[in-house]
């Protein structure tokens, strides 16, 4: 029986009480508090993991070498109940109808794809026939598939939607397919014969001439769409050396810092008379400051401008093979570029990689970041971060980053040296007093992100997280 409960049943009895109650000594006492806790708070793995360049004038500009855009870019459809059209102007990102603006001819040249249901397992191409489609994948996953080395098959990679392939027919009548494409899931699909596209290019000079000059303008390039820089090697005596030189992107990009900001209003009979044990001021001020730093990682990854998810080059975005991460998704993700330094995944993508391990008997490494024990695929940490989303089909990205501007990889963007400046690139200004004695402060933190070249940033895409059945 509590000291409360015998105290209670004494004075119900008529005896007087023998000694001061705990509640009534409580008045007299101190109690040990907490600072103000915050559940929002998570670890921003990224925030930590980036380097972060000055840039002193609000604007960082990233000059690369001049490149030949190919056009490998996705398609956008739109969908009016099972119906679904192209959207004409996106037809620009096959390869050689990359600039050509006529609007009319793009709109009758949309409206010739045929839409096309299919189940899985269905055949769609085959390797070393005539190219004779175009195809455009509205919806669904299809697998390529070439022939090794020995005669055995090898998956070459998977298309999803907003992919496109058998573009060539646009501009080479005999080349053949290099690889065979087959439905891994039911498909909706638009196509486009190659009789439709003569036809067309018949009635259309505009279309016929912009044909012509694509496969007649083509400038030397590298693998990765640079121009070329013309060396000579293994040469013997007074040969003629070729000249050359470096050209620039004429308009090379540039990111300009945003801004997150708030303003934090406190009474100043608050911050006068309840200042102990803790400085309300300073408190509220933390506890604003660890929200700002939330939604800066927030933007970092999914702000349309310069977030991470969405300036991914679409050469470097890959999807699973199968449908939750994988070890060889994660294996392909690695090969596409070099001194990858982390992952960056969805807690729940990172246990969806988990499960995908000890199906297969493997058990992920760890590795130290920052003196904390994290898991590790080849080396590279898998880092959590929350502000990927998870999507109502329970598929989410995973990302995969090189950092730093020695490496050309993806750099963070801030502005230290600021007036009024609280942390790097934060300040807290003070606004005055209004006239119901509420004390006003101006926070703001400045930031934004970089990639330096493409290769630098990897995502795999539309990962399932649900378990399996």
């Amino acid at each position: 029986m509590s000291v409360e409960t015998a105290e209670d049943a004494a004075a119900q009895d008529g005896r007087s009480q023998l000694s001061l109650s705990t509640a009534a000594a409580r008045n007299l006492a101190s109690t040990t508090k907490s600072v103000p806790q915050m559940q929002e708070i998570s670890s921003r793995w990224l925030l930590r993991m980036l380097p972060w360049t000055q840039v002193s004038g609000g604007t960082y500009r990233v000059n690369r070498r001049l490149s030949y855009t190919v056009g490998d870019g996705r398609v956008t459809f739109v969908q009016t109940g099972a119906q679904v059209a192209v959207v004409p102007a996106e037809l620009g990102e096959l390869p050689v109808l990359r600039g050509f603006s006529h609007d009319g001819v793009l709109q009758d040249l949309a409206g010739r794809f045929e839409q096309l249901e299919v189940g899985a397992g269905e055949v769609l191409a085959e390797a070393g026939r005539l190219i004779d489609r175009v195809v455009l994948i509205a919806h669904g996953k299809i697998t390529k598939t070439g022939a090794g080395a020995y005669g055995e098959s090898t998956a070459l990679g998977v298309l999803a939607d907003g992919d496109h392939f058998g573009g060539h027919v646009l501009e080479n009548a005999d080349e053949r397919w290099a690889y065979t494409a087959t439905t891994a899931t039911a498909c909706t699909l638009l196509v486009l014969p190659r009789a439709e596209l003569a036809a067309l290019a018949e009635r259309s000079p505009e279309l016929r001439n912009h044909l012509a000059e694509a496969a007649a303008d083509r400038p030397a390039r590298n693998k990765f769409g640079e121009k070329a820089i013309e060396l000579s090697a293994g040469h013997h005596g007074e040969v003629q050396l070729p000249g050359t030189f470096v050209d620039y992107e004429p308009t090379p990009r540039e990111y300009e810092l945003s801004v997150a900001q708030t303003v934090l209003r406190v009474h100043t009979r608050v911050a006068d008379l309840y200042n102990h044990p803790h400085d309300q001021v300073e408190q509220q001020l933390r506890l604003t400051i660890e929200a700002l730093r939330e939604r800066q990682e927030y933007e970092l990854v999914n702000n349309r401008e310069f977030g991470l998810l969405h300036n991914a080059d679409y050469a470097q975005r890959i999807q699973p093979h199968s449908g939750p991460p994988t070890p060889d998704d994660l294996d392909e993700l690695l090969s596409r570029r070099r001194g990858s330094r982390f992952f960056l995944a969805h807690p729940r993508a990172i246990a969806a990689f988990g499960r995908e391990c000890n199906r297969r008997g493997l058990y992920p490494g760890s590795t130290e970041v920052l003196g904390q024990m994290v898991p590790s695929w080849r080396g590279v940490p898998i880092l959590p971060c929350n502000k990927i989303p998870v999507s109502e089909a329970r598929t989410s990205s995973i990302m995969v980053l090189r950092t730093g501007e020695d490496e050309q990889g993806v750099i963070g963007l801030h502005q230290t040296g600021l007036p009024d400046e609280y942390q790097p690139s934060l300040s807290v200004r003070f606004m005055g007093i209004n006239d119901q004695a509420v004390l006003s402060y101006l926070v703001s933190a400045y930031y934004s992100a970089a990639v330096l070249v493409p290769d630098a940033l990897g995502v795999l895409e539309n990962v399932q997280v649900s378990q399996r059945d």
